[in-house]
């Protein structure tokens, strides 16, 4: 493990295969450490050729933590629609400017960008920002910030509302009880049981939680800036995905030119373990994306 510094941010990173690969990043979703991304999906990639690198977004894992109190969703949203200025310590762009932080402490220029779920967001933050740093960019299970699509029915948010807990002792029960919930039919409890004792034990911080929700939710809808990337891209949802449906995945595609939509049936908002085929998937459709020259 090592730290990147950016500005007053410290992140946290790890990195698996050989230096002289090309790079690629992953950037993980809400509340998700980097132990979220699996480490048979990481050396997959590995052996697909890229050196790859994973790390703890702001307010994760063992990352830098935002002190004071997390403002509420609501008033987030509720200045959004207002055409106020949300009033937040930080935006989506600015954990891109983290992500592109990671790179920049390993010296790398230029990188294959993948994120899932908020991490989709946070790459495609990237590539609007940078597009000449980016090699390719793949968004999984995530959407454009268009609040008309993408979004989860409030039962379903009651219901992880209602398993959500501050008790460190109750943490790993309520982590598995959400993903239940947001997973497709190939739900495995007893990995989703591994990877949150994990996350716990490395750190519990349920105030960084709320402190990423105000930043999705206070970030405009990047669709506009979308539509002008000329970055090769790939969109990966599943079919049956609850908390960001497919609609987000969808326009995320439609939005960036030349976009290919790749949609598993089975998946939820999860990436199943092999024996399914879902990895695999994946993996090689990230690996032919790589192939495909960037003229952004």
């Amino acid at each position: 493990m090592s730290r990147a510094t950016v500005g007053s941010v410290e992140l946290e990173y790890e990195t698996r295969g050989d230096a002289s690969d090309p790079a690629l990043l992953l950037v993980m979703g809400l509340g998700a450490q980097l132990v979220s991304w699996d480490d048979g999906f990481c050396d997959g990639l590995v052996d697909r050729g890229f050196f790859v690198i994973r790390f703890d977004n702001r307010d994760i894992g063992l990352s830098t933590k935002t002190p004071g109190t997390p403002p509420s969703v609501e008033s987030v949203v509720m200045s959004r629609f207002s055409g106020q200025k949300p009033d937040v310590p930080y935006l989506l762009a600015d954990m891109a400017e983290d992500a592109f932080g990671v790179l920049d402490a390993l010296g790398i220029r230029q990188a294959h960008l993948v994120g899932a779920s908020m991490g989709g967001m946070i790459v495609q933050s990237m590539a609007i920002a940078h597009p000449e740093r980016v090699l390719s960019l793949t968004s999984i299970m995530s959407t454009t910030g268009d609040l008309t699509v993408g979004q989860a029915d409030m039962s379903l948010l009651t219901q992880i509302w209602a398993v959500q807990t501050t008790d460190p002792a109750k943490a790993v029960d309520a982590g598995v009880a959400v993903g239940r919930l947001i997973s497709g039919p190939l739900f495995d409890e007893g990995r989703s049981r591994q990877i949150t004792e994990r996350s716990v034990e490395r750190c519990f911080h349920p105030d960084g939680v709320a402190f990423q929700t105000a930043a999705i939710f206070a970030s405009p809808d990047r669709t506009p800036q979308l539509r002008e990337l000329r970055v090769p891209t790939l969109v990966v949802h599943g079919r049956v995905d609850p908390l960001v449906p497919l609609s987000g995945g969808e326009a995320t595609a439609q939005a960036i030119p030349g976009a290919k939509l790749l949609v598993i049936e089975d998946m939820g908002h999860d990436l199943p373990v092999p024996p399914v085929s879902t990895w695999a998937t994946v993996i090689n459709a990230i690996g032919e994306l790589a192939q495909v020259p960037a003229t952004a």
